[in-house]
């Protein structure tokens, strides 16, 4: 049995960590955690994201921009989301609806693909 989801690992090039958190801890917002000492060597660090957990690894060789694979965060008030990246250059790309959804995505700086959405109440 699945109980649930504990982490999603998402990619950075290797020696972007300063970088990638001015983004995830900066501009998001995201609270970094304390990675096991046994993990530490390897590059990246962790994020809480709610009661879930985000962890940037490192890697090099890869096109992040040629996958369609995402995270997609649920945020409140997502027009202040989408206003706030704007201001910090990120564009924008409107996402095709789906019902009960308000949505956008965008490239991190890394290139990873990124959702923001909203249950419409």
């Amino acid at each position: 049995m699945i109980k649930g989801m504990h982490h999603v690992q998402i990619t950075i090039p290797i020696g972007k960590e300063e970088a990638a958190r001015q983004f995830y801890c900066g501009i998001l917002g995201l609270t970094e955690l304390t990675k096991p000492p046994s993990l530490q060597g390897r590059g990246g660090f962790w994020l809480q994201v709610g009661d879930r957990e985000v962890h940037i690894g490192t890697e090099t060789g890869f096109d992040r921009y040629s996958t369609k694979a995402h995270i997609a965060y649920e945020v409140e008030d997502i027009q202040w989301w989408r206003e706030n990246l704007e201001q910090h250059t990120i564009k924008i790309t409107d996402a095709i609806p789906i019902p009960s959804y308000e949505r956008f995505e965008f490239r991190d700086p890394f290139g990873n693909r990124v959702e923001m959405i909203e249950k419409i109440k």
